[in-house]
């Protein structure tokens, strides 16, 4: 039996609660939160030790593991304190705002051999498992180009600042919502290479972006449109959709399903054929044994104990170093958006290319 903390007890860490708290080989221990009214209902009804003193928690309580879910200004002290104590460290995303921390507590982790995952749900999701085994399959052909967007009604009148709407604290569009898809680009192409006409604008928020748009260049000629909006009423919820641009052909995912055009289907398994192909989320996804708010939630963390069970620390889908590679990309925006448009209006422009010798256009 597993023993395990959860701390932080807003949406996600109180959703995290609910579904580890049903896994049939953990063990609630404890949990932390500052705020007493929460720990009080907790202890309550369910008898758990509670505490509001994150340190005090590591000192009492014998743990395997550790479920983070504050705010993400906190995650790089409390990640290395968990892990000073050889404890397996499930951390929420973005994982850490300054890189040079957010590589010291890898690099801890690595060290001491430590399960160590961060909560990027959506490699979870069936249709976009299928399109890493698409990618894999080499089903498109070489890709060209790529649009990774994210749009929901999050922000949609000024209101009163949380931690959510300040980028000191890790709120804001780009790390509450650009991440995800940017995380998804990462792990089907690696890491971009450079960013360039970054664009962070705020709508509604005083003091963080509401939408966010790049271009990302990556190895091979390849390039991504980043294009996300969380001031989007137009969307019930968070959507979030990947497209993929080939040599074969096109695919085009999100949560419920995928589409492909294949050009050719040669070489591909059933039910892969050529033209229009459709595979829904619900005959790619594998059933789990507690349902909250959607499958991949449970399936994460459900995978985290697993990893835990079978010494998988280096082989983990979501770990700290895959994390971070989306906090760099992160980091990258941040700074070439400030940067501004790389060409004015005024400046000098390139003269027209020149004709090539010998070549000529014949009558029309």
């Amino acid at each position: 039996m597993i023993r395990l903390a959860v701390v932080g007890l807003g949406k996600m860490g109180l959703s995290h609660h609910a579904m580890i708290n049903a896994h049939a080989r953990v063990k609630v221990a404890a949990v932390c939160d500052a705020t007493g009214y929460v720990l009080d209902v907790l202890k309550k009804y369910t008898g758990v030790p509670t505490y509001t003193d994150f340190d005090a928690m590591l000192r009492e309580v014998e743990l395997d593991a550790i479920i983070i879910a504050t705010p993400s200004s906190m995650h790089a002290r409390m990640v290395k304190a968990a892990l000073e104590k050889n404890i397996h460290v499930f951390c929420e995303k973005p994982f850490c705002l300054d890189t040079a921390e957010g590589e010291a507590v890898t690099r801890l982790a690595e060290e001491k051999g430590l399960v160590n995952q961060v909560g990027y749900h959506y490699r979870f999701v069936g249709a976009f498992q299928e399109v890493k085994r698409l990618l894999e399959l080499n089903a498109i052909g070489e890709v060209t180009h790529m649009l990774a967007e994210a749009y929901g009604p999050v922000v949609l009148k000024p209101k009163g600042s949380t931690w959510r709407t300040q980028r000191a604290e890790g709120g804001g569009c780009l790390y509450d919502y650009a991440a995800h898809p940017l995380n998804l680009l990462n792990w089907y192409f690696g890491a971009p290479r450079g960013v360039g006409g970054s664009v962070l604008n705020n709508i509604f928020s005083a003091d963080t972006d509401d939408e966010v748009f790049s271009t990302l260049y990556f190895d091979g000629g390849k390039s991504a449109q980043l294009s996300v909006n969380w001031s989007d009423e137009s969307f019930r919820k968070m959507s979030t959709k990947i497209s993929i641009w080939g040599k074969n052909g096109r695919i085009v995912a999100d949560r419920q399903e995928v589409q492909v055009y294949l050009r050719s289907a040669d070489g591909l398994p059933a039910p892969y054929r050529q033209g229009w192909n459709v595979r829904y989320t619900t005959e790619l996804t594998e059933p789990v044994d507690f349902y909250l708010r959607g499958e991949e939630y449970s399936a994460q963390l459900d995978y985290f104990v697993r990893c835990i069970e079978n010494g998988a620390a280096a082989s983990n889908v979501n770990s700290f170093e895959s994390a971070m590679a989306t906090d760099r990309v992160i980091s990258q925006l941040i700074a070439d958006a400030a940067k501004g448009p790389s060409v004015l209006a005024g400046d000098a422009l390139p003269e027209a290319p020149k004709k090539k010798k010998g070549f000529f256009f014949g009558s029309r």
